[in-house]
């Protein structure tokens, strides 16, 4: 899920560490709403890989994952920016682990459950007093699971590993990812890629999506995907899980 884009505040890039599915699509919803663009992640070393692609302006993090402790999460994440600022997001009655973080530097913290509205006010709040830093000019950053691709740097990225890239590859890639889990026709694919609808030109299409997949998912889980009859999709690893 991407925010909108066009004003100042679009390009805002807010990481959601969370490993509750429902809880980070409210949470997604929440920021997209504020005109933020939200990168989820589920647990705490997917963060730490987003986070170095999309350059987050805030983070909101939930103090206990099914990896890192949240704390460790933002440890790393402060040894890298030390001034990004960090919600931390606690249960009620976890009083020393919320101690721990705002010992370890986190700026604020909500406990759950919260409303959507609070922690908007004290993401808005964070991002206010951070706002003498310029703003990274990135907003083409796209994320799906732990790939990541920057459309300003035309770089890629899977679970942090750098994949090179031809002009075409990245334009094919770059179409897929603006509309995960949808399936694209080779008609649609053409038209936009290579501004045609030669006839013979579905096999230029299978050639680069061949192409793609040897790089981004050889001895991985695989992101991209036929469907019979009518086209590719990218999905994110979990959605097969």
């Amino acid at each position: 899920m991407t925010g909108t884009s066009g004003s100042r505040s679009s390009r805002v890039r807010v990481l959601i560490v969370d490993d509750e599915p429902a809880l980070t699509e409210v949470l997604s919803v929440a920021v997209t709403e504020a005109g933020w663009r939200p990168y989820p992640a589920p647990d705490g070393h997917s963060a730490l890989r987003i986070a170095r692609g999309c350059a987050p302006h805030a983070v909101v993090l939930d103090g206990m994952l099914p990896d890192l402790d949240g704390v460790q999460v933002l440890r790393r994440l402060r040894y890298e920016n030390p001034r990004l600022p960090v919600l931390m997001l606690t249960a009620r009655d976890a009083i020393e682990h919320r101690l721990d973080g705002l010992e370890a530097g986190a700026d604020d913290y909500v406990t759950k459950p919260f409303s959507l509205e609070e922690v908007v006010l004290r993401l808005r709040g964070l991002l206010r007093r951070a706002g003498g830093e310029r703003l990274p000019t990135d907003d083409s950053v796209r994320v799906l699971g732990d790939l990541v691709l920057s459309g300003e740097t035309r770089e890629l990225r899977r679970a942090g590993e750098p994949i090179q890239l031809t002009a075409k590859e990245f334009d094919l890639l770059t179409l897929l990812l603006d509309h995960p889990r949808q399936v694209l026709s080779k008609a649609q694919i053409l038209d936009h890629v290579w501004s045609t609808s030669f006839d013979g030109g579905g096999n230029l299409v299978e050639v680069y999506i061949s192409s793609l997949r040897r790089k981004i998912d050889r001895g991985r889980a695989p992101m991209i995907h036929t469907v019979r009859g009518m086209g590719y999709a990218i999905r994110p690893v979990e959605d097969g899980r």
